[in-house]
């Protein structure tokens, strides 16, 4: 991070904190009684955050999985579930890293009791099942079983790029210079979210 991305805080909303970015919209013509796996909008939200996923990610690619979990003082109990789920080999768990950093929202927290939790993973592309877990993430707020409330971020080490989905709305997609992903955003061009679409267009002319 402090030698792709210097002083960039790994928090949302992560396309306005950095100068090289993508938005991408997911989530297209929601409808009320789209709230299950298996209608249109849902299927269309993850079809389109599998493939980025795959445009960016090779299976032998090193990257870095970094999950943020908030502590409101409630007795949060740290947890690996959103990995051990996951991961094909459960002895990557051993190589979790835990942190503790500043609680990321302190617009939120006026006593300052606040804190977030911060687990990283090294492995390859391949060592996960990013299929299931980019679903998982995706219906955290659509009611959809199972979900992943947790902030992910994929780091990708060997392509110099971060990967964040946000929800079902949408992702973003930083990068090192706009040639890193020059590829993706002219070939996914019609995914961009059209609200920041100018934004987008200005750092890639």
């Amino acid at each position: 991070m402090s030698q792709n991305f210097p002083n960039l805080e790994l928090r949302p909303p992560l396309f306005y904190n950095w100068k090289v970015g993508i938005r991408f919209e997911l989530g297209v013509d929601y409808d009320s009684d789209d709230a299950h796996e298996n209608s249109p909008y849902i299927q269309g939200v993850y079809n389109r955050a599998i493939t980025l996923f795959k445009s960016l990610h090779n299976l032998d690619d090193d990257i870095f999985i970094v999950a943020d979990a908030d502590d409101f003082a409630d007795g949060y109990k740290h947890r690996t579930r959103v990995f051990s789920r996951y991961l094909k080999d459960k002895s990557f768990l051993y190589r979790l890293n835990l942190t503790t950093i500043p609680y990321h929202f302190p617009e939120d927290d006026d006593e300052e009791i606040y804190k977030t939790y911060r687990f990283t993973l090294k492995c390859k592309t391949s060592d996960f099942r990013y299929i299931s877990m980019i679903k998982a993430i995706c219906n955290q707020d659509m009611g959809i079983k199972p979900s992943i409330f947790n902030r992910i971020y994929f780091i990708n080490i060997s392509r110099e790029t971060i990967f964040y989905i946000y929800d079902d709305r949408g992702c973003d997609l930083l990068a090192t210079t706009p040639e890193t992903v020059r590829d993706v955003y002219q070939k996914y061009n019609d995914f961009l979210l059209d609200y920041d679409r100018i934004a987008i267009d200005e750092i890639f002319k």
